[in-house]
């Protein structure tokens, strides 16, 4: 049978039919080997089909009929379950050291650094359906008018994310565990990407206010790596400091059509809480935005733009060097962080079903989760790296694409030959 154009591109730059096939099994005499199962998923949701039972559905007489063939949302779900994550989480790593040697990961802007961004996002809540791994937590409901607490289930989990790229490009996930912070799932993620990547794989991580805590700052300096986190009141003292310390007026100043920037740079704060000293960017921005407002002329509304700026200031606390960089490049790190948030989880939850459970099974979830996690990251670098890139007219969307991956699974033909 022919290739699909998008196997076909993950053969050719990273070997992949052959690296699925080495995955361990994690069943005894399967009927439908694990490389079969995975493909089914994966594939799946490259396509943006989501619960299990629609891969069962187009596996059997759907689009991926002809490439997988008849495979039940049991047999996914078992296959899923007593499957080890540490193989996708293996294959993952596989496919950022394939990117980063490939240049994915360089950037225009980042001054020839890798910066990742890290963050949590919470993917599916219940207020009946549970397993094991289920996080708890007390919610005030109304039930027919009255005022009750109910115990919902939830997962979270956090995410490692390249924003300095032009797409968002995922490099792992971790599950939070029961008792476990979402600072400190971040922190374990970031050891075992250490771990398998090496230290120099990550140059500068960003990441909110959440995590600017002295612990978790001592930990990522350890492992080697510069960072950026917004101040906010979590750090009182800092914060307070940093406040008074730009009482002035401002060192760097920008103005465009768009926007007018502020910019203070402090290069030596102290943080009374670690007892050290680091450097802290203030930025007030305001942007020149437009609202619609009605009002009214001879009894009829009338529609009309006015101006409506929005007024932000931000503080980014950070221990990197800048040398003769200028703070400006602190100001365009912090602003990074929002890529986790704005396009890459919202698009993997909008466009590629991140938060439908589907297997509320703990393992399986966690598997599921990372496949879709993969696929998606890697139908978005074959969207830019190849569909965007090459496109003589106006390129398809990314869920056209999708789409079309579809239509194509169902033109393949057995070859003559």
């Amino acid at each position: 049978m022919r290739r699909h154009q998008f196997e076909a591109y993950l053969d050719k730059v990273f070997d992949w039919t052959a690296q699925v096939a080495t995955m361990a099994e994690g069943r005894q005499n399967p009927t439908h080997p694990w490389p079969k199962v995975f493909d089914a998923v994966f594939l799946a949701s490259a396509c943006q089909f989501g619960p299990v039972h629609r891969v069962e559905a187009e596996c059997r007489d759907g689009v991926l009929h002809k490439r997988i063939g008849p495979l039940s949302e049991d047999t996914v779900g078992y296959a899923l379950q007593r499957q080890s994550p540490e193989e996708v989480l293996d294959l993952g790593c596989l496919v950022a050291r394939q990117l980063k040697r490939n240049g994915v990961l360089r950037s225009d802007w980042a001054r020839g650094r890798v910066v990742a961004a890290v963050d949590g996002i919470e993917i599916c809540s219940s207020y009946c359906r549970c397993c094991e791994a289920c996080l708890e937590r007390t919610v005030a409901r109304k039930v027919d008018g009255k005022l009750e607490e109910w115990t919902q289930y939830y997962h979270r989990l956090s995410a490692v994310t390249v924003v300095s790229t032009p797409f968002p490009i995922f490099v792992g996930i971790r599950f939070q565990k029961s008792g476990e912070t979402e600072v400190a799932c971040s922190l374990a993620l970031l050891q075992e990407l250490v771990a398998k990547l090496g230290k120099r794989f990550v140059d500068i991580l960003v990441a909110d206010a959440l995590y600017l805590q002295t612990p978790f700052v001592r930990a990522l300096e350890s492992l080697g790596l510069e960072w950026v986190i917004n101040l906010k009141d979590n750090q009182p003292d800092l914060a307070a400091e940093a406040e008074r310390l730009t009482n002035r007026p401002a060192d760097y100043r920008d103005a465009n059509a768009r926007e007018e920037l502020e910019l203070w740079h402090l290069p030596e704060v102290d943080w009374p809480v670690a007892d050290r000293l680091i450097g802290v960017v203030k930025t007030g921005r305001v942007q020149n935005a437009n609202r619609v407002a009605v009002r009214k002329q001879d009894d009829r509304p009338i529609r009309e733009k006015q101006p409506a700026p929005i007024v932000s200031t931000n503080y980014y606390a950070t221990n990197v060097d800048l040398g003769a960089i200028p703070p400006f490049f602190i100001h365009q790190l912090g602003r990074s962080r929002w890529v986790i948030d704005a396009r890459a989880f919202q698009t993997i939850t909008t466009d590629c079903h991140l938060k439908q459970p589907s297997v509320h099974q703990s393992g399986a979830l966690v598997v599921l989760t990372m496949i879709r996690v993969l696929a998606y990251t890697l139908a978005m670098v074959f969207y830019f790296r190849q569909v965007r890139s090459h496109a003589r007219t106006t390129p398809p969307s990314f869920c056209q694409m999708a789409r079309q991956f579809g239509y194509a699974f169902l033109t393949l033909q057995f070859d003559s030959s």
